[in-house]
């Protein structure tokens, strides 16, 4: 499936909840809406009564047919759009949305090759879809998940990524607390952790990472390092408010 980016719609706010302290969970209703592969956005634009307008970039968590998205936004204290979708927006309000878009950081049911994902905060987004869409279709490609968070309260999607039934494994590391009995101290994702909890270079995957732009750049080299070819490795740096 690839979907055709489309002008701007209007959606409504159909289901909420909250993911953290500080992120929320939003599923809308779109008509028009194409469906979406696995790892593409969407543009939201917010318009205040003077005028003014505000638009960002948000991953989208769902995949697939249909014209229902859910996205799951993270508050920026000094945000111009997220505080609005987190703590304003309200089961019935409209905000605009234009996409789907990205065709390059996806992942797609056809693909044969071992993939390795690796995120960095919210940047789990984009792989809660691929996820998502790699259970759906029953998929057997190897498909691994290393999540790196400040806390274990921070977690996006913590009970759907830790189902023992998932298609997904998961990795979880933490790089300021770590729950109680936890094996390893808390600190940032070495070279030495990438190359105990991902896939090696032999299997040749795929590797998709997504996070704050240190973040990324720092697990890409560490993964170069190890022998993986940088034409095997997707980045997607998030941002927006």
């Amino acid at each position: 499936m690839t979907s055709q980016a489309v002008g701007w719609l209007t959606g409504s706010l159909t289901s909420a909840h909250p993911l953290t302290a500080a992120a929320r969970s939003t599923t809308l209703t779109v008509p028009g809406w194409p469906g979406n592969d696995a790892g593409q956005h969407v543009d939201v634009r917010l318009t205040a009564p003077d005028g003014y307008q505000a638009v960002r970039s948000y991953s989208i968590a769902s995949a697939g047919p249909g014209e229902e998205i859910e996205l799951a936004i993270d508050r920026l204290p000094d945000g111009e759009v997220s505080p609005f979708l987190v703590d304003d927006l309200e089961l019935g309000d409209t905000v605009e949305l234009r996409g789907p878009l990205g065709g390059w950081f996806v992942w797609r049911p056809e693909q044969t090759q071992p993939v390795q994902l690796i995120a960095g905060g919210s940047g789990v987004v984009p792989f809660v879809a691929m996820t998502r869409a790699h259970a759906s279709v029953g998929s057997t490609v190897p498909m691994q998940l290393l999540y790196s968070l400040r806390t274990p309260e921070d977690a996006f999607f913590r009970d759907e990524l830790s189902q023992p039934t998932a298609t997904v494994r998961t990795t979880w590391h933490y790089t300021g607390a770590v729950p109680p009995g936890w094996s390893r101290s808390a600190g940032r994702l070495t070279v030495e952790d990438l190359q105990r909890e991902t896939l090696p270079p032999e299997k040749a995957p795929l590797t998709y990472i997504c996070g704050p732009t240190g973040f990324v750049e720092a697990v890409s080299r560490a993964l170069i390092s190890l022998g993986h070819a940088p034409d095997a490795i997707r980045t997607e740096r998030f941002g927006g408010t």
